[in-house]
């Protein structure tokens, strides 16, 4: 696992300037696939061209809604809520055509820059767009901060995050299978996809209070807890609250029930099918979108050694910040 400055062998468009760009930052392997870094995050090696892209020539509009989670902390039901909140006056979630019906949630909110959220094909969407991003705040255009883009940030508690990580990369990855005090080793060390995570978390939780009515700072437990709370203050900040009339009739129950874990993962358009990437090193199945989504599974799978090792790394890493879990 020791970094090393070499040129990535492997590359999505298999585009040479690309591989020249990416050849001069540092890059390490031990995850499923290699990681770049770059401005002090680490990026698969095989996108990070196109990340490095997004800060200039990504343009924000004032009436965007960025979706931006830390990896593997509920971004697909996320995804579910916003566009089903959002779009509810358009689509009638009982139909069998509502587009998360017949589509993953991952496909339905684009990533900017990444598969399926090209830079050109987002400048071609109507307004308002909804869309998502797992890069931090520094990565992305400093106009999304001056224009006054509202963004959801949804994290979720690092041991957890961390046990979901090992999974994920171990379900996609064509090689060897991760150990899981490797993926530890690494994860503590900021060293995962898009880490340091604690950089990835300070980064928006300083911006949410720095722009409070445009920036929602959420926690994975928060849904977990108290989902049909969490729909309401969404719905607010998307600017589709509930109306009376829809509380008594039940909607924001339906709209819960339509997108939990449970009712997501029995879908058939969830069951099967995926997607290469890398070249076809990794597979990610849309079934590997839905595990378990408990809190405090990291129990079942860490020693209490390892889960007091990083809880004192995560208050090393946030204190004075106000943030916590």
């Amino acid at each position: 696992m020791a970094q090393v400055e070499s040129k990535i062998k492997e590359s999505s468009s298999n585009d040479p300037s690309e591989e020249a760009l990416v050849a001069t930052l540092p890059t390490r392997e031990g995850w499923s696939t290699p990681l770049t870094l770059h401005n002090n995050f680490w990026l698969r090696s095989h996108m990070a061209q196109k990340f490095m892209l997004v800060r200039d020539n990504f343009k924000p509009r004032r009436d965007d809604i960025i979706l931006a989670t830390h990896p593997k902390s509920g971004t697909t039901w996320l995804k579910a809520l916003a566009f089903t909140i959002s779009t509810r006056s358009r689509y009638d979630f009982a139909d069998a055509d509502h587009p998360l019906r017949t589509s993953n949630p991952q496909r339905v909110v684009p990533f900017i820059g990444a598969v399926g959220g090209d830079l050109d094909f987002l400048e071609t969407l109507p307004s308002p767009r909804l869309l998502s991003t797992h890069l931090p705040l520094s990565l992305l255009p400093p106009a999304v901060s001056a224009v006054g883009c509202r963004v959801v940030y949804l994290c979720r508690e690092p041991k957890d995050a961390l046990v979901s990580r090992w999974h994920f990369d171990n379900k996609m990855s064509k090689g060897d299978p991760i150990t899981l005090d490797d993926a530890f080793t690494m994860f503590c060390e900021g060293f995962s996809p898009f880490g340091p995570f604690w950089d990835h978390y300070l980064q928006y939780w300083e911006e949410s209070l720095a722009r409070p009515q445009e920036v929602m700072f959420l926690r994975y437990e928060e849904i977990v807890s108290d989902p049909l709370k969490v729909a309401r203050k969404l719905a607010s900040f998307l600017d589709a609250p509930f109306t009376e009339e829809e509380e008594k009739s039940g909607v924001v129950d339906q709209v819960v029930s339509f997108c939990s874990f449970e009712s997501l993962r029995n879908l058939d358009v969830n069951k099967t099918g995926g997607a290469e990437r890398a070249g076809g090193k990794i597979f990610i199945q849309h079934s590997s979108l839905f595990r378990k989504g408990k809190v405090g599974d990291w129990v079942n799978h860490m020693t209490k050694e390892m889960g007091e090792k990083m809880d004192r790394l995560v208050e090393e890493k946030l204190k004075g910040s106000g943030l916590e879990f």
